[in-house]
């Protein structure tokens, strides 16, 4: 058994300086490969800061007929306190039941389409289709509904509040069953028999009939149309386009409705990485759609800790620590940064030095030229710079 374990094809927690020793005992080797730089941590990681990686496949799956849902919120990831996220899939006609948050409401659609439809505060109400990579936002308090199309769909339901659960929402099945038959009577001007065969039960996703054409559903509102959309198409947008990838901001410039949550969504090409920065506005709530990607966050007074990441994971940064995602695969890496805030914000490492006074940033680090001419005075966002991409580390 300890041949087995001290071949090459089992990672061990031993560092090139010889730091560590093989791991001998009871493991899960296929989650140490998944996690190289924990297993194996650069030598630059040092202190205690806490967890800041969560994947959905180790949360609860809540089943449903018509489809399922899954969530991280403070409870899985202590850390991710401003938000919480909602992993959920429709089946085709599927139905998230007709509901509202006592929170805003934050979505991207990964697979398929769906329908939703809402009624502002006005009276105005709302229906569209979305598909991939379509986005809606509904404001606290604001009723609306969700359907699986044809296809059926999965999305991302994202929530400006750690401590928010998707299975604690108010439900119009669930206020049904808890209200008296003859005050259902006197509100609707209707027999209580009317309410026979109500659901006694929160129904929160059921399955239903695939919708007909949109058109065929609309209702004619006396009110009229709501004046802020509440859906924008992220990947019409016109991209940053930079020599490692693709960045598309949305906020409230816009996307005016989304006056709580605002996002990036981050296309990072093989040997590239999202650059050293930080956000002075807000923590950073992440989610990995697909490919391999490690990141450092930096905290104050000599810590720092790197974390793995591959597709279904949340990461999370503090307000204001430094940190970088890198693309650690030969694949492209697609990831979203979410803020509880109305504004995307960060600031670029390599911006600022190039903005300060050189002799500063010289005295400072102690570097020469060759660094300072290597600045840019543009923010970068992805970076990829020929000779100096990413490679595999050599330092175990």
């Amino acid at each position: 058994m300890e041949n087995e374990t001290r071949n090459g094809n089992i990672p061990q927690p031993i560092r090139n300086d010889g730091a560590g020793w093989y791991d001998l005992g009871p493991r899960d080797v296929m989650r140490d490969m998944e996690n190289p730089d924990m297993l194996v941590s650069p030598v630059t990681d040092a202190g205690s800061l806490p967890n800041m990686k969560f994947s959905f496949s180790d949360t609860h799956m809540q089943l449903n007929h018509g489809g399922w849902s899954r969530e991280v919120t403070v409870r899985e990831l202590p850390i991710a306190t401003t938000i919480a996220g909602v992993n959920m899939a429709l089946t085709p006609g599927g139905v998230r039941e007709l509901h509202w948050h006592q929170q805003a409401e934050w979505a991207i659609m990964l697979v398929g389409r769906a329908r939703i439809t809402s009624v502002d505060q006005n009276g105005r109400n709302f229906i569209a289709d979305v598909g991939v990579g379509d986005l809606w936002y509904f404001p606290p308090g604001i009723p609306h509904s969700i359907q699986g199309l044809e296809e059926g769909s999965e999305f991302l339901l994202v929530f400006p509040d750690g401590n928010f659960s998707d299975l604690n929402t108010l439900t119009i099945s669930d206020w049904f069953a808890h209200t008296p038959k003859d005050v259902l009577s006197a509100n609707f001007g209707v027999p209580t028999s009317a309410f026979a065969h109500i659901p006694n039960h929160q129904l929160y996703i059921y399955q239903g009939t695939v919708p007909g054409p949109i058109e065929s559903q609309k209702v004619a509102d006396p009110q009229g149309t709501i004046p802020l959309s509440f859906t924008h198409r992220l990947l019409a947008q016109k991209p940053i386009v930079t020599p490692g990838g693709t960045v598309r901001i949305v906020d409230s410039t816009n996307f005016p409705i989304s006056t709580q949550i605002a996002a990036s969504l981050l296309e990072i090409k093989p040997g590239a990485m999202r650059e050293m920065h930080w956000h002075p506005n807000n923590d950073e709530w992440q989610y990995y759609i697909s490919g391999t990607a490690r990141m450092t966050v930096f905290a104050a007074n000599g810590t720092a800790r790197t974390f793995d990441y591959r597709a279904g994971d949340v990461g999370y940064v503090p307000f204001a620590n430094g940190h970088y995602i890198q693309n650690t695969g030969d694949k492209t890496l697609w990831v979203m940064e979410i803020f509880k805030s109305d504004r995307f914000e960060d600031v670029s490492l390599s911006q600022w030095m190039a903005l300060t006074p050189h002799q500063i940033v010289q005295s400072n680090l102690n570097v020469g030229p060759e660094l300072m001419n290597a600045l840019r005075k543009e923010k970068s966002f992805i970076v990829k710079h020929p000779g100096y991409s990413y490679y595999p580390r050599t330092d175990r």
